[in-house]
């Protein structure tokens, strides 16, 4: 049969899928950049320092012995260990090494809870802004997100009520992030447990995404849902990973700590897809559970000076507002006052101003763009002043 003749149909599944925002404004910046304009890209969804060399070192010395061969498909038996005494040091939860998944990442191991626990006719509840893959993985396995949307004027936070009010006889799944991509929001304890009661009493999995757990600034506290009851802990499956706190982004180390008959559902997908995470890599996560982290208190030294630096800036740009960030790396300015909606902001900001932001929509939420500041102050102080000539311009033209 010749080319011409091929069905090359696409799945209902894949072309159900939103073409990434992100990517769109990635690919234009590299597009500027390669044509030799000075672009600074303030999108990044990583740390900007190197992993520390301890880690590293472990993943060396990996290689050296051999261990490149693959390992079991949840992980290996010392990193599923390793797993379970950080959640109990640090986090008061007991969990068997067989309840632990270690996955390709973060994104894969929320991947795999999804697929563990949804199907067509299921309902998962995401409060908006969410981060971007949430709503098409829940789409990939045939489910229906259901957006609860929130805004600036309650720092981005989900009540209760809000909560209650979403919740239906098809509610599968409430996903929870807290320290929050994109908006920096950091749930108190007392919160925590308040949506958690809800999923409990109505019967509702819950999805907490842990992934910035150690990145907090002031008096912020982070607080696991799973640690605040048995009753949590039993509805509670907590989706984890090591890139944003140990800046282990290409490692590809995520983990799962689940009840037992969903971590042996998530175990029996992954042996299906990806098999086992990289065997020498696993090998690096172990040390960087096990071993030293005077790293973070050094990180979110500098993070806390970008950020103050940030959040002062752009609150004193024309047609901006912007809550500060208790967690992670990010802020989440409002932009409605300049009459434009995020991508057409960000898109004009990357042609004009040579600066490269996420649309707001990209997380659902159309009238705020995400700013990293995961780069050097440098970066930060040239990228924020552009930013405010643009906004200083923008505020003329009307």
């Amino acid at each position: 049969m010749f080319p011409g003749a091929m069905d090359y149909r696409i799945s209902k599944r894949a072309a159900s899928l939103s073409p990434s925002l992100t990517l769109a404004i990635t690919a234009k910046a590299k597009e500027l950049r390669a044509a030799g304009e000075d672009v600074i890209g303030l999108g990044a969804g990583e740390p900007d320092f190197d992993t520390p060399d301890h880690i590293k070192a472990a993943a060396v010395q990996a290689l050296a012995d051999g261990f490149t061969k693959y390992t079991p498909a949840a992980g290996t038996p010392e990193l599923r260990a390793a797993v379970a005494r950080k959640f109990e040091r640090e986090n008061n939860l007991q969990y068997d090494p067989q309840q632990i998944i270690v996955s390709c990442g973060g994104k894969h191991s929320c991947y795999n809870v999804i697929l563990a626990t949804c199907e067509e006719g299921d309902e998962v509840v995401i409060p908006a802004p969410y981060w971007l893959s949430y709503p098409e993985m829940v789409t990939l396995a045939g489910a229906t997100p259901v957006i609860v949307e929130t805004t600036d004027a309650t720092e981005f936070k989900l009540t209760p009520d809000q909560l209650r009010a979403a919740i239906t006889d098809r509610t599968r799944l409430f996903i929870f992030n807290s320290p929050s991509n994109p908006t920096g929001s950091v749930y108190t304890p007392d919160e925590v447990r308040a949506l958690g009661d809800v999923c409990v009493e109505k019967g509702v999995l819950i999805m907490s995404d842990e992934i910035y757990e150690k990145l907090l600034y002031g008096d912020a506290v982070f607080q696991s849902v799973a640690a605040c009851s048995p009753e949590h802990q039993a509805h509670t499956i907590i989706v984890h990973g090591l890139a944003k706190a140990y800046s282990m982004t290409g490692w590809r180390i995520g983990f799962t700590a689940a009840p037992l008959p969903i971590a042996k559902a998530i175990s029996a997908i992954q042996s299906h897809s990806t098999s086992n995470p990289t065997s020498f890599a696993q090998s690096g996560a172990v040390q960087a559970l096990d071993g030293p982290q005077d790293h973070i208190a050094e990180w979110m030294t500098e993070f806390s000076k970008r950020r103050a630096f940030a959040h002062e800036q752009l609150n004193a740009m024309p047609g901006i507002t912007c809550v500060n960030a208790q967690g992670a790396f990010y802020l989440f300015p409002n932009i409605s006052s300049t009459g434009m909606k995020s991508a057409e902001f960000c898109e004009r900001l990357l042609s004009e101003a040579k600066v490269a932001a996420v649309p707001g929509v990209a997380f659902g939420s159309d009238d705020y763009l995400r700013i990293s500041y995961a780069t050097s102050m440098g970066n930060l102080e040239k990228a924020l002043e552009r930013l405010r000539e643009f906004v200083q311009k923008v505020e003329s033209e009307k």
